[in-house]
């Protein structure tokens, strides 16, 4: 193996490959993406004496391009707001009665062995598109709360919506994430 992976074609190559699949589902835009991991990558070549072996050289570079993710969400976040009725989702609350327990016939089914699918990388491709059918709001809001460990407060302020906006969205794309996955991946009945 080459002493230097990082100016290892074959490496170099399936990183950025893994890098930029990465940064586009978190970014849904692909000039955004790039641009990313463009950064990430001259950071880690710049950086690269600051690499201390303590995780792999590709988690290193992965973290790397992980801050540059937040920092695009962060700067969108300024440039946009995002907004929601939360009052009048005929789809959210077609999932709950009138005390808001599930309606009988939308009650989450017992999954036969949820373990062994989440040790499946197949189960991964199936909710990365899920994820990725998302409306793009949902979709950032559930990814930075879940993939990249920001706290509510943080979402918010970078997004530029309320507490409880955050936590709506957060429950649509549950709500979402669990529909698709179910029909995508453990075969229930739509």
């Amino acid at each position: 193996m080459n002493p230097d992976p990082l100016h290892d074609p074959e490496f170099l190559t399936a990183l950025r490959r893994d890098m930029l699949r990465f940064a586009e589902m978190q970014l849904r835009d692909r000039a955004r993406a790039e641009d990313a991991v463009q950064e990430a990558l001259a950071g880690a070549l710049q950086g690269q004496e600051r690499f201390a072996s303590r995780a792999s050289l590709r988690t290193w570079v992965l973290a790397i391009l992980k801050n540059k993710i937040i920092d695009v969400l962060r700067q969108r976040g300024r440039e946009q707001s995002a907004a929601v009725d939360v009052e009048n989702d005929e789809d959210l609350n077609a999932y709950f009665d009138q005390r808001q327990h599930w309606a009988e016939d939308t009650r989450p089914a017992e999954w036969q062995s949820p373990q062994q699918a989440i040790e499946n990388k197949h189960f991964w491709a199936v909710f990365e598109a899920c994820l990725y059918r998302l409306p793009e709001t949902a979709a950032r809001i559930f990814t930075m709360r879940e993939v990249l460990g920001f706290e509510t407060d943080e979402i918010c302020t970078t997004l530029g919506i309320s507490n409880s906006n955050c936590w709506v969205q957060m429950h649509r794309a549950r709500l979402a994430l669990r529909a698709c996955l179910g029909a995508n991946w453990f075969g229930e009945a739509a």
